[in-house]
């Protein structure tokens, strides 16, 4: 079962509950009530990184499927390079 914790208690105890992680005991971490963070086997994790890989791969294979649109590395990089900075001179 998972076991709850709030951040104090979370930050009291790290320890332990990292040794409840590799055991296979997923702990959640709240902040005034509400869940905001978990600590997980990694198994855990990285099941759960590969399942969203898997459901980008398989979203990306359907738009292009349906003729969707494609953009080469070059045009994606530009655009992300471009996202970053204009979030970064927007916090500026």
């Amino acid at each position: 079962m998972d076991e709850t914790v709030t951040v104090r208690e979370a930050r009291a105890h790290l320890a332990d509950h990292i040794n409840n992680a590799e055991q296979g005991t997923p702990t959640v971490i709240t902040r005034n009530g509400a869940p905001v963070a978990a600590l997980v086997p990694i198994s855990d994790f990285e099941a759960l990184e590969e399942a969203a890989d898997e459901l980008l791969a398989r979203e990306a294979e359907a738009v292009l499927a349906e003729g969707g649109p494609t953009v080469t590395m070059a045009e994606l990089l530009a655009d992300l390079f471009a996202e970053d900075r204009a979030r970064t001179e927007g916090a500026a």
